[in-house]
């Protein structure tokens, strides 16, 4: 996954209340001129050259810190067998990492951090609190790709923009991440059920499930906020940007926007009527989606496009699973049925104390090469920001497939938002979520829960804020 919380939301997220407001002081600890001073490392310089763009080193090593989730860590080993054409004797060594601000904070306040790190998972780091030591990357988009177009050429529109913040572009995000909800397309003909495009139409599609012996949704502890998502993702639809805003802003009252607390209350019903797999608050995450593609007791799954790639070892033969965009609360929505939220994902940081600055450039420029963003899309079942690699048919894949066709669909109405990764939210949200779908906590406490969280990190002066307008 992607973003998680808890220990999913890919996977552990930030430890204690509200990270973020810890990392002024963990910003100021890790400052020294050697982090801002643009050459960053003392490692070995290289000539710098059209095939060598970032002046690395021959017969260099760049130490690579990437996230073990949803995508798992090879496909960056795979660019070893691209760089090589371009930089004599490079290599990156992968050391794969699940809890990412646990073991690599210390490294960054000892100023001797990994060269490259996918600050992925539910462990994120918060960006705003490393942000003075990280690479501007910038300049990665005005070289040209192993293919020899320019960097900038060759990527979708917008892709800086999740990675940028206070005007700094300091985050490549690598995969074009769709969400939405999933299900297996073989088990909806047999039984002659349609996709819901509206939360009425979900409720009776629940019931028709009882009837079968199966329930609608199923959630693990680790991954209970991919409602969170499913939940905003629909108010946006619903309400318009108002509730975006609403919600990047930390406004006062946010959560009790009239779209928000329409699907919450729906999802409530849903909540009471057991359309839910009992005990997903209590089951690892894998382990509760593996009873949605493998054991098929529920039928819908919201998730990232990383979700076949996740599960691919656990789903059942035949599955086909595809994706659709987020239910509307109404059949009047601020925005089409066919909007949906999709970004750029799977954040690439460079630290300015690494000691291969450069190498870990060179190795993200290879990243980017259509061999390499082919191989990832083939072997990982998702989109990366490169256009142009993934063929009609997805290699198969029928969730692929539903990406893009997703994609295309929405067109121009495709949104994003960034407060939960921002602030290092998702933690901490985990829990009132769990409470909520394990029907311990009613939707007035979610909200609550919900608007206290987003009212702590508003309150706190020492959170640094990003205004989204």
């Amino acid at each position: 996954m992607t973003i998680r919380a808890g220990s999913l939301d890919r996977r552990t997220l930030l430890r204690g209340a509200i990270a973020t407001a810890a990392m002024g002081s963990f910003a100021a600890a890790c400052s020294s001129p050697s982090s801002k001073d643009g050459d960053g490392g003392s490692g070995p310089k290289g000539e710098k050259s059209a095939t060598n763009p970032f002046g690395v080193a021959a017969n260099s090593t760049v130490e690579a810190a990437i996230f073990d989730g949803g995508y798992g860590t090879d496909y960056v080993d795979y660019t070893n067998q691209v760089l090589g054409s371009q930089v004599k004797g490079l290599e990156v060594q992968v050391k794969p990492v699940v809890d990412i601000a646990p073991q690599l904070q210390p490294r960054f306040v000892g100023g001797n951090p990994p060269d490259l790190i996918d600050n992925s998972g539910e462990d994120q780091i918060g960006f705003l609190g490393i942000l003075d030591q990280l690479e501007e990357l910038d300049d990665l988009f005005e070289v040209n790709t192993y293919e020899g177009k320019k960097i900038a050429d060759i990527v979708y529109p917008g892709v800086k923009t999740p990675g940028t913040f206070r005007d700094k572009f300091v985050a490549l995000n690598y995969v074009m991440t769709v969400y939405g909800v999933w299900y297996s397309k073989t088990l909806f003909e047999e039984n002659g059920w349609t996709p819901p495009k509206t939360w009425d139409e979900a409720l009776d599609l629940g019931q028709q499930a009882k009837k079968k012996g199966k329930y609608l949704f199923v959630h693990g502890k680790e991954a209970a906020t991919y409602y969170r998502t499913l939940l905003i993702d629909s108010a946006i639809k619903e309400g318009g940007d108002e509730v975006r805003l609403g919600l990047e802003n930390l406004e006062k009252g946010c959560w009790s926007h009239p779209a928000i607390q329409g699907v919450i209350q729906v999802m409530e019903t849903m909540v009471r009527q057991k359309m839910f797999v009992p005990g997903g608050s209590g089951t690892q995450f894998q382990k509760a989606q593996a009873i949605w593609s493998n054991d098929q007791k529920a039928l819908l799954y919201p998730s990232g496009g990383w979700i076949e790639n996740e599960m691919k070892k656990a789903t059942k033969a035949d599955f086909q699973m595809t994706g659709f965009p987020s239910m509307t609360l109404t059949d009047k929505p601020a925005l089409p049925y066919e909007s949906l939220r999709a970004a750029a994902g799977e954040p690439f940081i460079v630290p300015a104390q690494g000691k291969n600055p450069a190498g870990a450039k060179e190795v993200l420029r290879a990243m980017l090469s259509e061999k390499a963003a082919a191989n990832f899309s083939k072997t990982k079942l998702a989109p990366t920001i490169v256009k142009g690699t993934v063929p009609a048919d997805g290699y198969g894949s029928t969730a692929l497939v539903s990406q893009t066709t997703m994609l295309e669909a929405a067109g121009t109405n495709i949104f994003n938002y960034m407060f939960v990764e921002t602030y290092g939210m998702n933690t901490d949200q985990l829990v009132p979520w769990n409470s909520f779908l394990a029907g311990d906590l009613d939707g007035k406490g979610l909200t609550s829960a919900l608007q206290k969280i987003s009212d702590k990190v508003r309150e706190d002066d020492s959170v640094d804020k990003v205004k989204v307008s």
